[in-house]
């Protein structure tokens, strides 16, 4: 695939996060997992997956992958937010675009029980291995999940908006702070 704005939808970038970043965000989402008491979403999961927006672990991964982001999409890139989130059995993430924070965004496999998973982009099956990445256009391309058959999968997003673009008033997702939730905020 090429450059935004040309022939770029989406792409999958392999090793996009180090052995180190891996192992870091594994252990941190498995700790913020079990001790979970707060943020949990029952719309994808009738289990109740954590789902936590503005995480600041994540939210400074958004910050420190912006330089490798912008060379994949071959635009300047100011970031807007980042969340995370376990799947469980039987999740499901229903087809959808995303709103205009999303612009260009990242879902990143983090680690997980082994159990494919594969995302759909505009009807084109994508499978990460752990520390794979694939970036797309999450306005324009119609996305999802058929239902998770595994027992955990550790998923991070990262959204960002073209610096030069139509969306640049979504920067920090009109937060006053990185690393803090938003009340009422829809993310799909």
């Amino acid at each position: 695939m090429g450059t935004i704005g040309k022939d770029f939808k989406y792409k999958i970038i392999k090793n996009f996060l180090s052995i180190n970043e891996i192992n870091l965000l594994s252990y941190y989402c498995e700790m913020k997992h079990r001790t979970n008491l707060n943020y949990f979403d029952f719309k994808q999961s009738n289990l109740g997956d954590t789902y936590i927006y503005g995480d600041p672990a994540m939210e400074s991964l958004m910050m420190s992958k912006k330089d490798l982001m912008e060379k994949e999409a071959n635009k300047k890139l100011l970031p807007t937010c980042a969340f995370w989130r376990t799947y469980t059995k039987y999740a499901v993430l229903k087809k959808h675009t995303d709103r205009p924070s999303c612009e260009i965004s990242a879902t990143i496999n983090i680690n997980g029980d082994g159990t494919p998973w594969p995302i759909f982009m505009d009807g084109t099956e994508l499978n990460l291995d752990i520390g794979d990445a694939a970036i797309y256009l999450g306005c324009e391309v119609e996305h999802w999940r058929d239902e998770f058959k595994g027992d955990y999968q550790f998923q991070t997003f990262l959204h960002y908006v073209d610096a030069e673009g139509k969306n640049t008033e979504c920067y920090m997702d009109k937060r006053k702070y990185w690393g803090v939730s938003m009340e009422g905020v829809t993310i799909l």
